[in-house]
């Protein structure tokens, strides 16, 4: 071994701290998207479809698994495709593709079954192919945060509300409102939540916000009166909140509760 060198005065030096390790991240931030505001938007309109349909089956809890295990393995495959083209770190895309894969191969094994013996789910999922295609040319070009990649993603997440009326059963003519009413409101979420954040101090994008709202009131108004009053209070925080400098987590627990609130109106209502 080698001997301790001594510094003046006989004082042996300290040896230097042990660097603490660096936390690893949890199972779950590793595997489940960071995206929190859209489990209520996955969640809300397939829900409705299934209260208001006349038989929920056990095939809806299939469906609804499939559902979440699809958009959990695109969302990787997503990143996996961005992050090989825009990241300077070589094992950052790589990270994305075990969970993407587990995930798919997941969502095949439930979804795999249903097409079997639902062969027109197969329409379904050709109907949401656009907006999955117009979503992964963002991911691509490193632009998920633009408008209408948000926007692309809210209309097959709403059209699963007539997906899982249909599997019930239902009329498609009974739920074209319920759906048309959680497009308005979860389209509305897609700029409301920029002027919270990222153009929290942008006066246009809040007074398009206001604008979209407003124009939403009048078409839940007209799609049934009893929908103006979560509407408008959906406008009233569009035009009252921005500027309050509240915190992304206190941002989505308020949006978790108006999620509840229209669910709760749709069912009231249809």
């Amino acid at each position: 071994m080698r001997p301790e060198t001594e510094t003046r005065g006989g004082a042996r030096p300290r040896p230097a701290a042990p660097r603490p390790a660096a936390p690893r991240r949890s199972w779950a931030r590793r595997w489940l998207p960071d995206q929190h505001g859209a489990w209520a938007m996955l969640a809300v309109p397939f829900l409705v479809g299934v209260l208001l349909a006349p038989r929920p089956r056990p095939a809806h809890a299939a469906l609804f698994g499939a559902w979440l295990l699809g958009y959990v393995a695109v969302f990787h495959g997503q990143q996996w495709l961005r992050l090989r083209r825009h990241s300077r770190n070589p094992r950052a895309a790589g990270r994305h593709l075990r969970p993407g894969l587990v995930f798919g191969a997941a969502c095949a094994l439930l979804a795999l079954p249903l097409a079997v013996l639902h062969p027109w789910l197969l329409w379904a999922g050709a109907a949401a192919a656009p907006c999955v295609a117009v979503n992964t040319y963002a991911a691509r070009q490193n632009r998920e945060r633009a408008l209408w990649n948000g926007l692309a993603a809210v209309v097959p997440a709403c059209g699963m509300l007539l997906v899982a009326l249909r599997l019930g059963g239902g009329d498609l003519a009974d739920g074209w409102r319920a759906a048309l009413a959680c497009l308005l409101y979860f389209g509305g979420t897609v700029p409301y939540v920029k002027t919270m954040i990222r153009e929290r101090n942008s006066p246009a994008w809040r007074r398009a916000s206001v604008a979209y709202h407003a124009v939403a009131l009048v078409a839940a108004a007209w799609l049934s009166p009893w929908l103006a009053l979560p509407f408008a209070l959906y406008l009233a925080r569009a035009a009252l909140l921005p500027g309050r400098g509240l915190k992304p987590p206190l941002v989505g627990a308020a949006e978790l509760t108006a999620s509840a609130l229209l669910l709760t109106t749709l069912l009231l209502t249809f």
